[in-house]
């Protein structure tokens, strides 16, 4: 026993300098890189880190964090009340809070609104650009983002970093329709207030130089063009930001860079150069550099509601198939007919100004694709600009096109998010698709009562398909809602709840939770009831049911089924039961002496430009919005049209018909409400 113990007294011995050594080394690294804080010199105080919050204030000389003075802060809401006289669509709410410390400064996102007045109004800085480059790559950095930094990125130094930026690069190749080169714009920006700052930019060929001209103009030793003559990049840094007044700062500083591709219009807040960097030609299209002044963010659309007097119009937009170039007529007697999506925007507009609808829904392919669309972002740029001039709500769907030419939904949906009015909405992550989501309808008075539901599915693009040796993709069969789009509708709808019908104004408010009380097997007056808002349904692919025998008005012992198709079903030919286990199993009550009216009444599509009936199936009105843009397939003799829903009674009756390109009304019909057919009877 003495013997073991003094091996082990020996063995503990042995260990013990090298066990203590390595804990002291460790905590001499702890102390060293977690535990120190150096003192910070009077040094630190002046030097401007990259991505630093603090901002030289030339007004005291000082420098200041990111704290605010107490008298400058904005005092909180006093509550959702709303004013008297106002009404409640038109109270301006706070937006979600947007940490501007957050936004990365050395990325190129054009939809970022950079606007660092962190420090209080009297200190508020645009992150302005302070200098512009050119360069030119072997291999578009896109491909390979490793090199861009390596062998594409401009020349710089530490202290131009932290004076100027850092170089960032705008993600669109000059030359992409004419070479495997990247032709690239840089730039930098920065939030200090003693570096001269770009207000101005022209392109401008070889020989020329901006007039007037002074010392402040910097031309950029690479020219700009992709192709064909020299053109060469001016801009203006003459003045920082401490000699600027207010008004200059606002309405000249530039704040961030972009390309177009085609000749329609830039970005929402952008404009263009006054000269194109190469004019196109042939099929090649014209590319611009375009600029943002300032920060301008788009404008919100208010809350959809109905007016007083229980009226909401909806007008639906079918297939634009709208291309990077101006568009190619398709299918019409039109003469001349040249400059396709340009003439279908001015019928759109013709048609906006004469319906006026509250409500416009885009119900997919809104992007030719097939290769016409290969910058989406041009595209997205203009196929609602006759909606957003109007200051109208919209929403949006994809179609099969939308996806086809690179980029993904998701990424599309950012910019669709990005523009005026937009209502458009990611939806939940784990159901398939992008872009299942609900809106409300609801009252203009202040009880704000919900009367219409709008849900809006993602129908997908393509179920099967060959890839071939180039890697184009041929498709064999149309996408289709899938299961835990089912699941997804019917845990909405059950979230949804029951209002008093018909709604008057302030009525539910007077009577309080009374209805609520009532026994499950009491039954209702016949003038009132308790059920869910009628609701209306949109995605693009239609169901198979939309090919199905329609029901039989019990009174003319017709098929209610009025309209055209004119071509064959669109519809995919595999199916996971939507229209039986989604639709047909949602009823708008519950009630034991309500009769199993399903909740959606009317299901909106697209798809099929040649047809713009509505069928009614099993309760159910599935209609067809008919092709309205002279750059997608057509037929000679069907005319280009927009379907309208024109719902009044707060919700309770929705009309319906058509507006064609010569301003005809077709099939003006009544589906639901005062009117209409008698309800559904049979077995769903």
């Amino acid at each position: 026993m003495a013997f073991s113990l003094f091996r082990f007294a020996r063995f503990l011995r042995s260990i013990f300098v090298p066990t203590a050594s390595i804990i002291a080394f460790s905590c001499l690294l702890t102390f060293i890189f977690v535990l120190y804080q150096p003192t910070p010199g009077p040094g630190s105080l002046q030097k401007l880190g990259w991505q630093s919050w603090d901002t030289v204030n030339d007004l005291t000389g000082q420098v200041s964090g990111s704290s605010r003075p107490a008298d400058d802060l904005e005092s909180p809401s006093s509550g959702s009340s709303v004013p008297e006289g106002v009404d409640w669509w038109n109270v301006t709410t706070s937006s979600d809070d947007l940490d501007v410390a957050s936004l990365p400064l050395d990325v190129w996102d054009p939809l970022m609104q950079h606007d660092t007045g962190s420090c209080g109004a009297w200190l508020k800085t645009y992150l302005s650009v302070s200098e512009i480059h050119i360069t030119e790559c072997l291999v578009d950095p896109w491909l390979i983002p490793s090199m861009a930094s390596e062998f594409c990125t401009p020349p710089s130094t530490k202290e131009d970093d932290a004076k100027k930026g850092k170089w960032v690069r705008v993600e669109r190749n000059l030359k992409l329709q004419v070479s495997m080169k990247s032709l690239n714009v840089y730039y930098r920006s920065t939030r200090r207030h003693d570096i001269p700052l770009v207000t101005e930019i022209r392109v401008l060929p070889e020989k020329e130089t901006p007039s007037p001209f002074s010392h402040s103009w910097i031309k950029v030793a690479h020219p700009l063009n992709p192709f064909g003559e020299k053109r060469y990049l001016w801009y203006k840094a003459e003045k920082t930001w401490r000699d600027m007044t207010d008004a200059e700062r606002k309405s000249d500083l530039i704040t961030e860079i972009d390309v177009l591709f085609g000749s329609d219009q830039p970005w929402y807040g952008f404009e263009r150069v006054q000269q194109a960097t190469y004019d196109g030609g042939g099929p090649r299209e014209p590319v611009w550099l375009t600029y943002r002044k300032g920060v301008k963010p788009p404008p919100r659309a208010p809350p959809l509601h109905f007016s007083r007097d229980g009226k909401f119009k909806i007008m639906q937009i079918a297939d634009l198939h709208y291309s990077v170039s101006v568009g190619t007529c398709r299918d019409t007697i039109l003469s001349p007919c040249t400059e396709s999506d340009n003439l279908t925007t001015t019928l759109l507009s013709r048609v906006l100004d004469i319906e006026k609808p509250d409500f416009v829904v885009f119900t997919g392919d809104q992007l030719n694709g097939q290769m016409s669309s290969w910058d989406e972002r041009s595209v997205l740029a203009k196929f609602a600009k006759a909606v957003v001039d109007r200051q109208i709500p919209w929403a949006a769907i994809f179609g099969n096109h939308d996806d086809e030419d690179g980029m993904s939904r998701e990424a599309q949906l950012r910019y669709l998010q990005g523009l005026p009015y937009s209502l458009v909405e990611r939806g939940p992550k784990d159901v398939h698709g992008v872009g299942n989501y609900v809106l409300k309808v609801k009252s203009a008075d202040p009880s704000m009562t919900h009367l219409l539901t709008l849900y809006f599915l993602d129908s997908g693009a393509y179920s099967s398909g060959v890839q071939d040796w180039w890697g184009i993709f041929h498709a064999s069969d149309y996408d289709y809602l899938r299961q835990d789009q089912i699941d997804w509708f019917l845990q909405e709808s059950s979230s949804i709840d029951a209002i008093e019908r018909p709604f008057t104004p302030d009525g539910a408010k007077d009577l309080g939770s009374v209805w609520k009380r009532q026994a499950a097997d009491q039954v209702l007056p016949n003038s009132k009831r308790l059920a869910k808002p009628n609701a209306m349904m949109f995605f693009h692919i239609p169901m198979q049911e939309s090919g199905a025998a329609a029901d039989v008005d019990p009174v003319t012992g017709q098929p209610l089924d009025v309209g055209n198709v004119l071509e064959e079903s669109g519809a995919s030919k595999k199916s996971a039961g939507f229209f039986h286990k989604g639709l047909l199993q949602a009823f708008e009550s519950d009630h034991r002496a309500g009769r199993r009216a399903t909740e959606v009444k009317v299901v909106a599509n697209g798809h099929q430009h040649n047809s713009d009936n509505c069928k009614r199936v099993k309760g159910v009105w599935l209609c067809f919005g008919g092709g309205g843009s002279y750059s997608g397939y057509g037929q000679i003799g069907f005319d280009r049209r927009f379907r309208i829903y024109d719902i009044s009674d707060y919700g309770e009756t929705i009309r319906t018909y058509k507006r064609t390109e010569h301003d005809d009304v077709l099939d003006d019909m009544i589906l639901v409400g005062r009117g209409a057919p008698p309800p559904f009877e049979g077995v769903v």
